[in-house]
């Protein structure tokens, strides 16, 4: 009997398969979760695929080749996006159409062997940060039923963040993919605009929107965006695509002074600090900047012209059906009237001055670190003041899309209250792949799991997304991240893959009279256990070298196998060593067994 992980990931997922098995048994549980789910918040989803056609998907799917990259992988879609053979909505049951066609991004999923289980709740027609706006209720965060889910893209984030699904899809013109991905404790990537096509997608600011992915870790999200990727000649927004490099210890934009605002909350300000605290542990040089050029691109979005790209969205439906618009979603759309030609083009003006004006940031920074979202709110306090509260959580997100720049947002961990936070990452535009290696490395530190799992070990980056020119070491003890000796990694440029367990069989001892402390790691080919927990890093190949040169006897490096099959160079112990030390392998890890000694 194949059982499932809390949370779905796509390791998970590829195990299961070659354990044997099938998609159609994946589906079964897919269904039951998709049932507690919508007990516990009816509002999710829109659409949900019926049943009998989520196994007929696995069923057509298992007569084909397995060696798809997204074979029996299941997948939410946001209700903006065309799926053939399920309606598409907008959250607005009267503009009610049925796609004759998937999505671009859509058709290129099945194709990889993706399965469809439904259409997600979203703030309507996309227009919104929060999850309230919509006449099908308001998703829940997955840590409380009294606060938001985060939108646009709400039902999209939770469906993931509740294991029901390894990934979804939103769409981001303001944040909506990364404000969500922060109040669920995921990983949201926005690619650069025009690096992921729209055609089939119901557009809110059409110049400006891109499709996101939401997912449980950084390698899973930018697995499934790289499937999607590539032009599209019927999306007159799709671009070509001319990579962007960004250094393994990368200079970090940081906010500071006056436009550090959090709007009071204290929680997510001290996790940023956190967050900043743990990319310097990570090699990363933090360097203040002014954010203000970038908050006042921010306000083009919604108090400028661009809102009228909004109305260029829909001022059909608009004209001949205003009661069926959620009405603040109405109001801000018909904001839009009186807006004149001479206006929009002041405002292209503007955005270019102000492209200059943070060209100076670029130079001295080959990233931002910002906020996901400087606060959040309960349902409640967000219906009693929907405008102001909206434009809080995109504080820090707004810029990103007209400015053309990439954007991952990883989880930062949890306050007091037990709900979460997050940061995201931006880069400049076609930065996508470079950004994933740093912002991997940000959320293994965090150690905050993954969706409604806390405790979920990340998947480690496979060899695909390991930089070029780089090694990977499994380290045990003392260069564990926050350990005396981690500096040894990030000083020549190493960079985080993940936490992984060893296979059954390794034992660990606390040896005695090293400064500082150190284990050694044993194999015993008759022994048993769940293995130990090790962190693998990448290092470039010629400081590998050097690394390994000075390692002290007894330890060195071998070939260390892995519980999910993988062999990888690690730390290793000669056994005469371990005579007389203590062995700690019930704790499991180094970082238990030193919790354990000093309080």
């Amino acid at each position: 009997m194949h059982t499932l992980p809390p949370m779905l990931t796509l390791p998970a997922l590829r195990a299961a398969y070659a354990a044997g098995m099938t998609p159609v048994e994946v589906v079964e549980v897919v269904i039951t979760r998709r049932k507690a789910l919508a007990a516990r918040d009816p509002a999710v989803f829109i659409t949900p695929t019926p049943d009998d056609d989520l196994r007929a998907q696995a069923l057509a799917l298992m007569a084909g080749p397995r060696d798809l990259p997204l074979y029996g992988i299941p997948f939410a879609v946001k209700d903006n996006i065309d799926v053939a053979g399920l309606p598409t909505t907008a959250a607005c049951p009267a503009f009610d159409y049925a796609p004759a066609q998937d999505a671009t991004v859509i058709a290129r999923l099945r194709a990889a062997g993706a399965l469809v289980i439904g259409k997600t709740n979203l703030d309507q027609f996309a227009t919104g940060l929060n999850g309230t706006r919509s006449p099908h209720g308001a998703p829940r965060s997955v840590f409380s039923a009294d606060h938001v889910s985060g939108g646009s893209s709400s039902g999209s984030a939770v469906a993931v963040a509740s294991g029901l699904c390894v990934f979804a899809l939103g769409t981001d013109t303001a944040g909506s993919g990364r404000v969500p991905a922060a109040f669920n404790n995921l990983v949201g990537v926005k690619p650069t605009p025009g690096l992921v096509p729209n055609t089939g997608v119901v557009p809110a600011c059409r110049s400006v929107d891109v499709v996101t992915v939401f997912a449980g870790s950084v390698p899973d999200a930018v697995a499934v965006r790289r499937v999607m990727d590539g032009l599209d000649r019927a999306d007159p927004f799709s671009r070509l695509a001319t990579p962007v490099g960004l250094p393994p210890r990368p200079r970090l934009g940081v906010l500071t002074g006056a436009e550090r605002e959090f709007f009071g909350n204290s929680e997510v300000e001290a996790l940023y600090d956190a967050a900043l605290d743990r990319a310097k542990a990570l090699g990363a040089t933090l360097v203040p900047f002014d954010y203000a050029p970038f908050r006042e691109a921010a306000a083009l979005l919604y108090d400028g012209p661009w809102v009228a790209e909004r109305l260029a969205a829909v001022e059909g439906f608009l004209a001949s059906n205003p009661d069926d618009f959620d009405p603040t979603v109405r109001k801000i759309i018909e904001g839009a009237r009186g807006r004149t030609a001479v206006e929009t083009f002041r405002g292209i003006y503007r955005l270019e001055e102000l492209r200059h004006a943070v060209a100076p940031v670029w130079q001295a920074v080959d990233m931002l670190l910002l906020p996901t979202s400087p606060t959040t709110c309960t349902v409640a306090e967000m219906l009693a003041d929907p405008i102001a509260r909206n434009s809080q959580f995109g504080r820090y997100t707004n810029f990103a899309n007209l400015m053309g720049y990439a954007a991952i947002a990883v989880p930062a961990g949890f306050g007091p209250s037990g709900l979460p936070a997050g940061v995201t990452l931006v880069g400049p535009g076609f930065s996508d792949d470079a950004l994933a290696t740093f912002a991997t490395a940000m959320h293994h530190a965090a150690g905050c799991g993954m969706g409604h799992d806390r405790q979920a070990a990340l998947p480690m980056a496979g060899a695909a997304d390991i930089p070029a020119g780089m090694i990977p070491i499994a380290v045990v003890g003392a260069h564990l991240t926050g350990m005396p000796l981690n500096r040894e990694l990030t000083e020549p440029g190493g960079v985080l893959l993940g936490e992984a367990r060893t296979a059954p069989g390794y034992r660990l001892y606390a040896l005695a009279g090293t400064v500082p402390p150190k284990p050694g790691m044993v194999f015993d080919p008759s022994g048993d256990g769940p293995g130990i927990a090790v962190e693998v890093w990448a290092l470039p190949a010629a400081a590998f070298g050097h690394f390994v040169a000075r390692i002290p006897a007894p330890l060195g490096i071998g070939k260390v196998a892995l519980a999910d099959g993988r062999q990888v160079s690690g730390f290793l112990c000669e056994t005469h060593a371990i005579a007389g030390s203590e062995e700690i392998t019930r704790f499991g890890g180094w970082r238990a067994y030193r919790a354990a000694v000093t309080g």
